[in-house]
């Protein structure tokens, strides 16, 4: 399958096609005709002697020094190189590809004036799953994500280093040889176009929003669990109670929470028990809090969907073929969102390790054995499985802190604010993965609880959770080594088989 790329732009869903599904990109030939003749308005420029940023003069402080048309070729080489200058940990392979597809659709957008064939090189590339070895320290995410896009383009002039489909690293210049493609000699503007964008931040977004969301489906039934597990009632979750304060979120997650409550007996058993006049807030406002983070979802789904549609370079080349500076390559909005949904999961997060906690605590479990364990003294039951819950809630919270309101100033005070959308993005891949074991802890308490629950049963839904996630980690009994149990059923949460379970009964979103 292949995804067309014209003056429409892309989809979330067909990024993530390519960028984790491997799908090849299709530009149409009305889009090569189109970057022809906005090409040929660079052309213009290049011959008038009129200084044009980036074109005939240096880049960022250097915007005031000209640059001879016998080295304008040689500046757009220079930049690529000087700016591919990260260091640290190599990024994911799924990470630079979405970063290269969102570059590419600005590319054919035809704002940048990039030659075709530039634009087909680039897409030849990602087709060819040549992926940039790009690395984790370099952007700012001002005047683009510079650095990560620098070692994109490096490997397109065939320099630098690149990983191939099978994982192995080789230099750039073998790799494209065997792929049968060459390398791409750069004209005027082009290596500046090729820097010039958000791509490296709104990919990472976009995938987060994917990962985020399910992940906070699975909150709403790992919730389920634990509710019924220490005797919660259902009542607070109806709509009538929900529409009192109708955030969309909120709503959703009760409605999520009365379903998969729906035929509990053990939630039936304790109806009329006079001594439980509220629950504690983990369980009682469970859908105030998962359904603030989705309401955080939604807004940040808005921000990309315009990010995605936008074509972001400078200077950018408007209808009349004039070549204007501009700063839409400042990354705020992109970088405050990827704040924003860090600081809801970690909350999210927060409050489903007090539930856990609640589980294992003798005096607050409604008779469950201290730790859930087999035979409390001699075995420990799940008392470390909560430490290693609370650590990453601890990390979580760190990763909260906002990255966006750090700015440092470079290139000698001409770019004195930046929005560092990057580092937004790197802390809230760490958070998502956190968040993900944070949730599968959670289970494996609860569907250990809910089986020393027997005979009383929890719902249909829920019980086949639990029933998946002891048949992996044995369930109730003494102490085993718990390290692969907790692994495991991490996998379970990631891989969409907790949610893949559930709907097989319900229909929760």
């Amino acid at each position: 399958m292949s995804v067309t790329l014209d003056s429409t732009g892309l989809t979330r869903e067909q990024l993530l096609r390519i960028a984790r599904g491997g799908e090849e990109v299709v530009i149409t030939a009305a889009t090569i005709e189109r970057l022809g003749t906005q090409r040929a308005a660079i052309e213009e420029m290049v011959s008038s002697g009129v200084p044009v940023y980036g074109v005939s003069t240096g880049f960022g402080s250097l915007a005031t020094t000209f640059v001879a048309p016998d080295q304008r070729r040689a500046l757009q080489r220079a930049l690529i190189r000087s700016h591919a200058a990260g260091v640290g940990a190599v990024v994911e392979v799924e990470v630079v590809r979405a970063m290269m597809v969102s570059r590419l659709t600005t590319l054919c957008s035809g704002v940048t004036g990039v030659q075709p064939s530039t634009a087909l090189a680039y897409a030849a590339m990602l087709n060819a799953h040549l992926t940039p070895v790009v690395f984790e320290y370099g952007s700012l995410g001002c005047s683009g994500d510079l650095a990560p896009l620098a070692h994109v383009a490096l490997a397109l002039m065939g320099e630098g280093d690149v990983i191939r489909r099978d994982g192995t690293r080789l230099d750039a210049a073998t790799a494209l040889a065997s792929a049968g493609l060459a390398p791409v000699e750069l004209a005027e503007k082009e290596g500046l176009a090729l820097l010039n964008g958000t791509d490296g931040m709104l990919g990472q977004l976009i995938m987060a929003l994917a990962d985020g969301e399910d992940l906070l489906a699975v909150a709403d039934v790992s919730a389920s669990l634990s509710i019924q597990a220490l005797r919660g009632t259902d009542r607070v979750f109806v709509d009538e109670l929900q529409a009192l304060r109708p955030h969309p979120g909120q709503r959703r997650s009760a409605a999520n929470l009365l379903a998969l409550l729906a035929d509990s007996t053990i939630v039936d058993s304790h109806a009329g028990d006079t001594t439980q006049v509220q629950d504690a807030y983990s369980l009682r406002c469970a859908p105030q809090v998962h359904g603030a983070a989705r309401d955080t979802f939604a807004h940040a789904r808005t921000v990309a969907d315009v990010e995605l549609a936008s074509a972001i370079d400078n200077p950018s080349i408007l209808p009349d073929g004039t070549l204007s500076s501009n700063g839409n390559f400042h990354g705020a909005p992109v970088a405050y969102v990827l704040d924003f949904l860090a600081i809801a999961l970690a909350d999210v997060a927060s409050m489903a390790e007090r539930r856990t906690d609640r589980l294992l605590d003798v005096h607050r479990n409604f008779g469950l054995p201290p730790f859930l364990a087999h035979q409390a003294g001699v075995d420990s039951g799940l008392m470390i499985a909560q430490y290693t819950q609370a650590a990453m809630v601890s990390e979580m919270k760190r990763l909260a802190s906002p990255a966006s309101v750090d700015s440092i100033p470079s290139s000698a005070m001409q770019e004195d604010h930046v929005s560092m959308g990057w580092h937004a993005a790197r802390k809230l891949r760490r958070s998502l993965a956190a968040f993900a074991d944070v949730l599968a802890i959670e289970l494996v308490a609860s569907s250990r609880a809910l089986a020393l629950r027997a005979p009383l049963a929890p719902s249909p839904a829920t019980a086949a959770v639990a029933d998946l996630v002891n048949g992996v980690t044995g369930g109730p009994g003494p102490d085993r080594w718990l390290s692969p149990q907790l692994s495991a059923v991490g996998e379970l949460v990631r891989s969409g088989r907790i949610l893949a379970t559930v709907r097989h009964h319900l229909d929760i979103h």
